[in-house]
């Protein structure tokens, strides 16, 4: 019999793409003692559609694992075709996901995610009746991160290690994209399409956003393309997931809002940002996790000189930064903004030229900022080796 404590959250969010539609669902569920399928519901795509994409988020919420392996069973002929951040194995229907070596540990509410394309029947694309984690069926249920929910500054980072390297998805589809496209509160979920394109691929502040989302939005398995103007733009609380972006050009996302509002980007990747991927210039505290990032001058920025200033905190964990880099996190201590890094993998790096921690003394007038400063401390910058790993 299992320990009482042995139990594990298992959230998904799969989507079934065709060349013109896309469909898809959210399923929670519990592991516990007990057998049981899951709720909620799945939809398959269009007649004719070969692909879809599944992203997986497994959350342990009983005792310390050192070795995980989620597995099920297609019932309408699906197969895996690509796969990442799990080994995955598939023998007719049944399918297994086991950790790889980096995220094989997973703590006491420590989180990590995996994902998948795979080929459907082209009539019926169902979710498996179960799923099971290290043997046990799930049951019960849970309920999966609301977006602008997530962890406040100081939160404990999760154990597992970053991403490897050189993982890029496959498109499924590709949607042309004309002007800025208005994401709701009730959020888009593009089945990996790659979104193409908008602007000219320069520096130009004044590009319009590939996406636009309203407070409290959720945008999820995106792949855009270049020339992608200035990204996305987030008026509020927003959540970014398994996002992708070929080309940056400008920024790849810029975070406003008022209040006190959290922001989340959970898993993807960016290349090519000249300039910044990610531009904060609202208040409140943005979390990157489980993230890759390549070729970029500066990771994350706090905004430097914006008409109205305030303080602002990231949390930076469990991501894979290849040079050419130059700066992890730009931030204005006289504003008092906070930066916490853990589990960041620096690859390429020999010299120890990337910058983990600029510190700037930012202004409202439009002028540049001051750079103050560089490296960890006890009130702005926090980080220790440890923090650090070099490939």
């Amino acid at each position: 019999m299992l320990h009482r404590r042995r139990r594990l959250a298992l959230w998904t969010s799969a989507a079934a793409a065709a060349t013109l539609a896309a469909a898809g669902g959210v399923v929670t569920a519990g592991a516990g003692q007990g057998g049981g399928g899951w709720p909620g519901g799945y939809a398959g795509g269009a007649a004719g559609a070969r692909g879809f994409t599944a992203n997986v988020t497994l959350t342990n919420v009983g005792d310390p694992l050192t070795s995980w392996a989620v597995t099920w069973s297609f019932t309408a002929g699906q197969t895996v075709s690509q796969g990442w951040n799990a080994a995955f194995t598939q023998s007719g229907s049944s399918v297994r996901a086991a950790n790889v070596s980096w995220n094989a540990n997973l703590a006491t509410n420590a989180t990590t995610s995996f994902g998948f394309n795979g080929t459907w029947n082209n009539s019926s694309n169902p979710v498996p009746a179960s799923f099971a984690v290290n043997g046990v069926t799930c049951t019960g249920q849970t309920t999966p991160t609301t977006p602008g929910t997530s962890p406040t500054t100081g939160a404990p980072p999760p154990t597992t290690a970053p991403p490897p390297t050189g993982t890029w998805p496959t498109p499924t589809g590709q949607v042309n994209v004309n002007g800025t496209i208005q994401v709701p509160a009730s959020g888009l979920d593009g089945g990996m399409r790659r979104y193409c394109c908008i602007g000219d691929g320069d520096q130009d502040e004044s590009q319009d956003p590939v996406f636009q989302l309203a407070a409290g939005a959720t945008l999820s398995n995106v792949i855009i393309g270049g020339p992608a103007g200035d990204g996305v733009h987030c008026s509020g609380p927003c959540t970014l997931r398994n996002v992708w972006w070929e080309d940056v050009g400008e920024d790849a996302a810029t975070f406003r809002g008022s209040g006190s509002p959290a922001f989340l980007v959970d898993g993807g990747g960016a290349r090519a940002a000249s300039d910044k991927v990610f531009q904060h210039n609202g208040p409140g505290t943005l979390t990157i996790q489980n993230f890759q990032a390549t070729n970029f001058g500066t990771f994350y920025r706090s905004c430097g000189n914006c008409s109205t200033q305030s303080q602002r905190n990231v949390v930076i964990r469990n991501v894979t930064l290849t040079r050419p880099g130059n700066t992890v996190a730009g931030i204005n201590v006289n504003y008092g903004d906070t930066a916490r890094f853990s589990g960041i993998t620096i690859v390429g790096d020999s010299s120890r030229a990337m910058v983990i921690c600029r510190k700037y003394n930012g202004n409202n007038s439009g002028d540049e900022p001051t750079q103050v400063g560089t490296g960890a401390d006890s009130t702005n910058c926090f980080y220790s080796s440890s923090d650090l790993t070099y490939r």
